[in-house]
């Protein structure tokens, strides 16, 4: 099976190849040897957003005092 690459890096996957796999809206991306190998993974989205938040310094007390913040202000 062909999947082209477009001018923007994007691929189309086969349909064939997606159905073969657990269902996935996420795939980790590594190159092998000279290949692309996709492997689908769940992404926790709530585990994501800490991270994120960790990584500008933020804490979970950080984000609940601006809510706070931003509920007393209505």
């Amino acid at each position: 099976m062909l999947a082209k690459l477009t001018s923007k890096n994007q691929l189309t996957l086969p349909k064939a190849v997606t159905a073969a796999v657990e269902a996935a809206e996420y795939f980790d991306v590594v190159a092998e040897n000279g290949r692309i190998v996709l492997t689908p993974v769940r992404v926790n989205r709530a585990d994501a957003v800490r991270a994120r938040l960790a990584e500008v310094g933020l804490s979970e007390q950080d984000v609940a005092g601006a809510v706070s913040w931003a509920r007393s202000a209505e």
